[in-house]
């Protein structure tokens, strides 16, 4: 009878315990980590994700996108000797091998091939050098505050080191442009001038995570095993790094499902009006933040008047609006002076960019 009772109360402690084991904050084997969602900047999850590290073939991910927005990816790309010599992982160029921007930057997505990387550095930035020139600028744009680059590969160097954090922030930034997305996003792909196809080493994307979207690897003795990924469900897009990551594919499966169970993309306000102090301004679009569903009901929202720059002034923005739980800001948006204004502001910023990528698309 005695042992009945006991089994009976361990069965009721095993019910009310797996929720609270299921929605515990992730337990990563990498030394640093962190789960961001994409269209807000928030992170849902870190672990020493400021700590600058060694961080191997994700460096990779930079090379890519200067790439793509080179406006060169139809490009023929001689192949030279210290790209053909550069250690490492490979897509097997040979010393004066011709072949398009645009399929080397999948052999160096793709397979991880440093000889690409290379090559592609040497075509783009005029040599080695210039292109690590072109990164460090990229990431001080982004806002990669404690990144430095010195090679466009990731072998280990002087020199070359980021964070967890910085690099979901370039993902974040990568993620928005619509080829590179699609290249990452690639299980296979055939070279105009290969008789085989390359395949990703990703497996997360091509076996493992039926919502993966894309990503990249990376190996050396002293990074240890880097892996950057992306996922989306349910409309909402999340992005994980893990630096020295024994265990990675299952640090980045256990981080994605436990922020899509705990958090949804919730709308905090409405397109349309918005007050500012004394006056009424109008928001572009809805606002969205993931956010638990406890959190939602704590969302506060103030406004800030913002000293108009001449862009400011030129575009009618009056401000920001600012929403916040607990004191963390967790989505901002601008306000602009009237909706008329707003939306031809909208549609002149998106018709010069159509127009500026049609020109650099075009060189």
């Amino acid at each position: 009878m005695k042992l009945k009772w006991i089994v009976l109360i361990c069965v009721c402690l095993s019910l009310v315990l797996a929720p609270l084991k299921v929605d515990a904050k992730p337990s990563v084997s990498a030394r640093n980590a962190v789960l961001m969602e994409q269209e807000t900047g928030r992170v849902l999850y870190e672990k020493q994700a400021h700590e600058k590290r060694n961080i191997a073939s994700i460096t990779k991910i930079m090379t890519a996108i200067i790439a793509i927005e080179s406006g060169m990816m139809d490009d023929t790309v001689e192949t030279s000797k210290r790209a053909v010599y550069t250690e490492g992982s490979s897509i097997y160029l040979e010393e004066g091998e011709e072949m398009k921007l645009e399929d080397l930057v999948y052999g160096l997505m793709l397979r991880s091939g440093n000889d690409a990387a290379m090559a592609i550095a040497e075509h783009v930035g005029g040599s080695m050098e210039g292109f690590v020139h072109l990164m460090n600028q990229k990431a001080e744009w982004i806002g990669m505050n404690h990144s430095h680059f010195a090679n466009p590969h990731g072998l280990d160097a002087d020199g070359h080191y980021s964070t967890a954090y910085d690099m979901a922030l370039l993902t974040r930034y990568a993620m928005e442009n619509d080829v590179y997305k699609k290249i990452a996003g690639t299980t296979t792909y055939k070279s105009e001038t290969r008789t085989y196809a390359w395949g990703n080493k990703n497996k997360l994307l091509t076996r493992l995570y039926d919502y993966s979207t894309g990503g990249k690897t990376g190996y050396t003795k002293t990074a240890g095993r880097t892996l950057v990924s992306t996922a989306e469900k349910d409309g909402m897009n999340l992005i994980m790094v893990t630096l020295n990551g024994p265990d990675d594919w299952n640090d980045h499966i256990h981080s994605f499902n436990w922020g899509f169970k705990t958090f949804e993309m919730r709308d905090l306000r409405e397109e349309g009006e918005q007050s500012l102090d004394s006056t009424t301004g109008y928001l572009w679009n809805t606002v969205k933040a993931p956010l638990t569903e406890e959190e939602y009901k704590q969302v506060t929202t103030k406004t800030q008047i913002q000293k108009p720059s001449d862009y400011e002034s030129f575009n009618s923005i009056l401000g920001q609006a600012i929403f916040e739980v607990d004191g963390e800001v967790v989505a901002t948006a601008p306000v602009m002076a009237d909706p008329m204004r707003a939306t031809q502001t909208k549609s002149f910023t998106q018709s010069v960019f159509s127009l500026f990528k049609e020109i650099i698309g075009a060189k």
